[in-house]
């Protein structure tokens, strides 16, 4: 079974880059056809897609996030990370990696637990 666990820094100051890795176990980032994605929860607030990347190692980014977010990922590690530039305290979430269901860019159904970051000086 697919396993997803986040790392990265609880606190970033305000307009520094937040950094998140996704480990993945039980499964290769490198299979067709799925994506692997970031989503966020600002608290109270619903899920917000961020963006994701696919097998080709091409990705995806959510319109209103595009100009700060960057995806990358480690093959030999089994990982993909989440950049956020310019963060702002309304960047403060539970933030979560996930994978899709096959083929679909918006529907996950394997999830880590979250972490939470907080932007604050």
């Amino acid at each position: 079974q697919v396993q997803l666990q986040e790392s990265g820094p609880g606190l970033v100051k305000p307009s520094q880059t937040l950094s998140l890795t996704c480990t993945v176990s039980g499964g290769s980032i490198t299979t067709n056809y799925y994506y692997w994605g970031w989503i966020r929860q600002p608290p109270g607030k619903g899920l917000e897609w961020m963006g994701a990347i696919a097998v080709s190692g091409n990705t995806k980014y959510s319109p209103s996030l595009k100009s700060r977010t960057s995806i990358s990922r480690d093959t030999s590690k089994n990982q993909f990370t989440l950049q956020l530039s310019s963060v702002t305290p309304e960047d403060t979430a539970v933030y979560f990696c996930a994978r899709s269901r096959e083929g679909d860019l918006y529907e996950y159904d394997y999830w880590g637990q979250g972490t939470q970051v907080t932007v604050s000086s």
